[in-house]
């Protein structure tokens, strides 16, 4: 006898994020097979997230959009909890609010998992405002690859797409770090705890989400800092194998090269107008 269909709930925390968040839910609304849950949770939001969600509530009626506020921490890892806590599906997808998911993520979702040793997946990323986005996502899946060879038993999650089973999660809720001085990875410490408690991560390569490149904006002093949260995330566990740092010295080598492109593509918007 065949498993039930897993039912899938989709989770994006979002802070600020009027730029981005109409694509976003848009994107988690219009799928192939729909998402039982969609939820944003917004922390203490200044801008219009707000408003643009509860547009979109108007205007899909019939989607399972569900809007909540999380006031009492400001930072990443309380915000996501609250929506991972209050995910009713079976397996709890978790994006961030500038991911722009494939049309068929959740039926991919749905398949990856129908294999019940999986406790979580993730999967490749499209940089969907970066020129050649289709070379670029072969050239993510195929570094991706690359490096779960290197790390073998060990997979990590990827925060901008992944998910996991509900039962995953609340294996590892109370075990997960805090982060109160915003120093880490959440998502690599999600995969360490995981790894800890023997359940098991699986690279998706139908499960593709995109996202911005926006981070390659950053000066070269923010980027170093937010790329060694690899390095500080591991050493809070206690985790020295090289191996596992190779996606920071990968993050550190395209910085030069992508910070060129998006210097080149603002370039041409200005001298468009």
């Amino acid at each position: 006898m065949l498993p039930p269909t897993p039912t899938v709930s989709i989770v994006i925390p979002a802070y600020n994020e009027e730029k981005s968040i109409y694509a976003c839910v848009v994107a988690a609304i219009l799928q192939t097979v729909p998402a039982n849950e969609i939820i944003v949770v917004d922390n203490r939001s200044t801008d219009s997230t707000a408003e643009i969600v509860r547009a979109l509530q108007a205007e899909y009626p019939d989607s399972p959009l569900i809007y909540f506020q999380q006031n009492e921490e400001q930072g990443l890892v309380p915000t996501r909890n609250f929506g991972l806590d209050r995910a009713q599906s079976t397996v709890i997808g978790r994006i961030d609010a500038d991911s722009v998911i494939e049309p068929n993520w959740v039926e991919e979702v749905q398949k990856a998992f129908a294999d019940e040793s999986i406790a979580a997946a993730t999967g490749p990323v499209l940089y969907y405002d970066m020129p050649l986005r289709r070379f670029g996502l072969k050239a993510d899946d195929r570094v991706r690859r690359f490096i779960l060879r290197l790390s073998r038993d060990y997979h990590f999650l990827f925060g901008s797409n992944m998910a996991m089973r509900r039962t995953a999660w609340l294996a590892i809720r109370d075990q997960t770090c805090r982060d109160e001085n915003d120093e880490l990875h959440e998502d690599i410490d999600l995969s360490v705890h995981l790894a800890k408690n023997g359940l098991t991560v699986a690279y998706v390569p139908t499960m593709v989400s995109g996202m911005s490149a926006r981070r390659l904006e950053d000066s070269p002093r923010d980027y170093a800092y937010y790329v060694r949260r690899f390095e500080r995330t591991y050493a809070r566990h206690g985790l020295m194998n090289p191996v596992l740092r190779a996606p920071m010295w990968v993050f550190f080598a395209i910085y030069p090269l992508g910070k060129t492109i998006r210097a080149i593509q603002h370039r041409r918007i200005a001298h468009s107008v």
